[in-house]
């Protein structure tokens, strides 16, 4: 099935809020009114509670004992039950989070016969289940007809529990059957980061996973924009925390937010820039604490294409270092080394290679939905078999963004003034015109980066 053009449908806008902006009563209300403010917003798409999911992943470890998983549980309920009573408690919303609440008890104690992943999924999917119905109450209350819905009857992935992948086009054919008719007579709150295999058994998308499914249904509904509304107004030259004179940036290009995203603008889930790039949604960034602030557009075309438009820091990195002399005059080497990542569902960042070592960045922080790693046991001994392996950690991914690095000349040798006094691990440029990528230790990193922002951006 092919996904029915944009022209031939209502203006339609996808609004998704993160943890704290649905962190409590007082929270949800603000969004609320985000939401009313804008009537051809029909779509909310909500992450847990703020503080929920990391309960939640708690409450999946295996070493978790009964008086500290009913006191996750305890805590778990109380950021529901606070927001019950600001409500008032209505009847049928308190019965839905308390239904919730008890498969979530039911969930966490099976865990301690059978530790499958489906499991945990399904028990880490209760988070949102629970704001979707709150905050659904909460437009309800403010006089707009609302209502919440089971993403899971739409947002169809594969079975790989913990990182699961979208069907696009199933997502797109029943997004249309079940959801779009409700559109038009309720605002319809539904759950980010789950979904569901065709067999009807919870996945999730990984951590951070609830923008990554606002797009995927702005997608599947051919809608005008997504708007991702989160703790910070818009995106930024880089982390405020780190170069205290980083400025707001009004727009960039889909490659840019792209590449911003992969590299640690935490802003943004790196996969939530696909769906839109498919369809040419645009999509907005801001602050559902201050929207009067404004915040940040990503569209297909732009009128200011700089050379340096960002720099981003994704940290917890490793380097994956390879040596084998199979690699010295011979082929078939990289191809096993990227079938054996390939089949334990590995991808691969930045690579360097020289005669006889390949060198390869991998990202931690994009280990499932339950915090496991990727490196398994299995996968470096399956390794070790073709190669000797060495593992490095406690690195730093700084990634300078921007157009037409490749091909300007003087860019890398402002960078490498900045990082003289630095161990640089790894060195990636000219793959992509759009940045240019230093691995250095994490201890380091923020220096590196506020010394960056302050050569590039700032002199």
């Amino acid at each position: 099935m092919s996904l029915v053009s944009q022209e031939s449908r209502p203006e339609l806008v996808v609004a998704k809020f993160g943890g704290t902006s649905v962190a409590d009563y007082a929270s949800m209300s603000r969004c609320a009114d985000i939401v009313l403010a804008n009537p051809t917003t029909r779509l909310v798409v909500v992450s847990a509670s703020s503080g929920v999911t990391n309960l939640l992943v708690e409450l999946t470890q295996a070493n978790v004992n009964d008086e500290r998983r009913l006191a996750l549980l305890k805590q778990i309920a109380q950021i529901q039950y606070a927001i019950l009573d600001e409500l008032g408690r209505p009847q049928d919303v308190a019965a839905n989070i308390d239904k919730i609440l008890s498969r979530m008890s039911v969930l966490s104690e099976s865990l301690e016969l059978d530790r499958s992943k489906a499991i945990m999924d399904e028990l880490l999917s209760t988070g949102e289940q629970c704001s979707s119905i709150l905050f659904s109450a909460v437009i309800r209350e403010k006089g707009t007809a609302s209502d919440h819905f089971d993403v899971r009857q739409v947002l169809r992935t594969d079975s790989h529990f913990g990182r699961a992948e979208p069907h696009i086009e199933a997502i797109a054919t029943l997004a249309g059957d079940l959801l779009e008719p409700l559109l038009a007579h309720y605002v319809i709150v539904t759950q980010g980061f789950i979904g569901a295999d065709q067999d009807g058994r919870t996945t999730t998308l990984g951590r951070g996973g609830s923008d990554y499914s606002a797009a995927l249904l702005a997608e599947a509904l051919c809608a005008t924009a997504v708007e991702i509304w989160t703790d910070v107004a818009g995106i930024y030259t880089t982390d405020p925390r780190l170069a205290p004179n980083a400025r707001p940036i009004a727009e960039i290009s889909f490659n840019e937010a792209a590449e911003m995203a992969t590299f640690g603008a935490k802003v943004l889930h790196p996969a939530t820039i696909l769906p839109a790039v498919r369809q040419k949604i645009q999509v907005f960034v801001g602050s559902s604490k201050a929207p009067e602030m404004g915040g940040t557009w990503i569209r297909h075309q732009v009128e200011d294409t700089p050379v340096f438009r960002a720099v981003a820091l994704r940290r917890d990195q490793t380097l994956l270092n390879l040596h084998s002399l199979q690699m010295l005059h011979a082929q078939g080497f990289l191809a096993e080394t990227f079938a054996t990542l390939a089949r334990h569902k590995i991808s691969v960042d930045l690579i360097t290679t020289s005669e006889v070592n390949v060198s390869l960045t991998l990202d931690k922080t994009g280990s499932d939905s339950s915090g496991q790693g990727l490196l398994s046991e299995s996968l470096l001994q399956e390794l070790s078999q073709h190669c000797r392996v060495r593992v490095e950690d406690n690195l730093a991914l700084i990634a300078i963004i921007g157009n037409r690095i490749a091909s300007t000349a003087g860019i890398c040798s402002r960078v490498f003034q900045v990082l003289e006094n630095h161990n640089v691990r790894m060195i990636c440029q000219g793959a992509s015109p759009h940045n240019l990528c230093v691995l250095v230790s994490e201890s380091e990193a923020p220096q590196v980066v506020n010394a960056l922002h302050q050569n590039l951006f700032e002199s």
